[in-house]
C-alpha cells in the first residue's frame, strides 16, 4: 500500500471538506467518509502511518480525521 497516495488522498478529501463543511466540522466529514469508502486495509494503512510515523504529510484536518478514525478501525 503506498502510504504516499493514502497521504495525498486524505488531504485532497480534507480540503474539499474544509471548503464545504468549514473547518469546524470538516475532520469528521473525512473521517466518516474514509470509514465509507476506503477499504479496510487502506484504513489500516492511513492509521499505522498516523500512529507509527506521526502522520507526516497529512494536513491537520486529515490528520485530526485519521486520529478520531483510529478506535474504530
Amino acid at each position: 500500500m503506498d502510504v504516499a497516495h493514502l497521504v495525498a488522498m486524505a488531504n485532497d478529501i480534507a480540503a474539499f471538506f474544509d471548503a464545504e463543511s468549514g473547518q469546524d466540522g470538516a475532520p469528521e466529514s473525512v473521517r466518516s467518509h474514509i470509514a465509507r469508502y476506503w477499504e479496510p486495509r487502506m484504513r489500516r494503512a492511513i492509521i499505522a502511518h498516523v500512529r507509527e510515523q506521526g502522520g507526516d504529510g497529512l494536513c491537520a484536518t486529515a490528520r485530526s480525521a485519521i486520529e478520531k478514525l483510529a478506535p474504530v478501525a
